[in-house]
């Protein structure tokens, strides 16, 4: 009955699943402390679990659909022989609200605002929620398309997203205040929305970016500015 425990195969499909989701929900990481910053101290780590478990149900109804996501890569019109799949809508689409999203941050961040338009302007509960939800199926769309190739039992697709989504929701805390009290940070937060908002549109429109070379950028960004925490930490001692 438990025959399926003892399949390696199962098991290092299980494994490089949710290492390939963990790593792809970088992504989804900075967006979430981003998108939950202008809320109340009180409502950011409901706004984050909400998110994620209305962004799991949708992975999974996605995932379901198995035959439905094959055929997300297949052209629904052309245009001048350039083939346009619900795949580049969908990606596009994502990368431009991420452009939007994180042009409008940065300007609240440097022209700052009256602290009466501050208030009008704080991004409500649901409205985070939302956008957590569909940013998720944005960025999941390749992992997904990609799990599909990998293997095609339903269990173990979805127990790699619950372990990436798990692993998320106990990072989501300690890096959105340490963006917060790092102003800095946040404005790296916002700027790899726009690295990542870049690689979005650019997928839609066939030419891809590959991940590894933001990862990197990322990373060499984030290190950078450790160095600059520790000296700002020196100066004051």
């Amino acid at each position: 009955m438990f025959d399926w425990l003892l399949d390696p195969t199962l098991w290092a499909s299980l494994a490089t699943l949710s290492l390939l989701e963990v790593v792809l929900g970088i992504d989804n990481l900075v967006f979430l402390s981003v998108a939950t910053s202008q809320l109340p101290e009180r409502q950011r780590r409901l706004a984050q679990r909400l998110g994620l478990a209305g962004a799991l149900v949708m992975r999974i109804v996605f995932l379901s659909s198995v035959v439905w996501i094959t055929g997300l890569t297949a052209p629904i019109f052309e245009i001048k022989g350039f083939a346009v799949s619900w795949r580049d809508v969908i990606l596009a689409g994502g990368g431009l609200f991420l452009l939007i999203k994180g042009t409008l941050e940065i300007h609240n961040e440097v022209e700052g605002e009256d602290e009466e338009a501050g208030r009008r302007g704080k991004t409500l509960l649901a409205a985070a929620i939302v956008q957590i939800m569909v940013l998720d199926l944005v960025f999941s769309i390749d992992s997904v398309i990609t799990a599909v190739g990998m293997t095609r039992d339903i269990g173990v697709m979805i127990t790699a997203i619950c372990v990436a989504m798990a692993v998320m929701l106990f990072a989501a805390g300690p890096v959105g205040r340490f963006i917060e009290e790092h102003p800095t940070t946040k404005m790296l937060a916002l700027s790899f929305l726009l690295l990542v908002g870049v690689a979005l549109v650019a997928d839609g429109l066939h030419f891809h970016i590959p991940r590894a070379y933001l990862y990197f950028a990322i990373a060499f960004s984030i290190t950078v500015e450790f160095f600059n925490l520790l000296r700002a930490r020196a100066r004051r001692s």
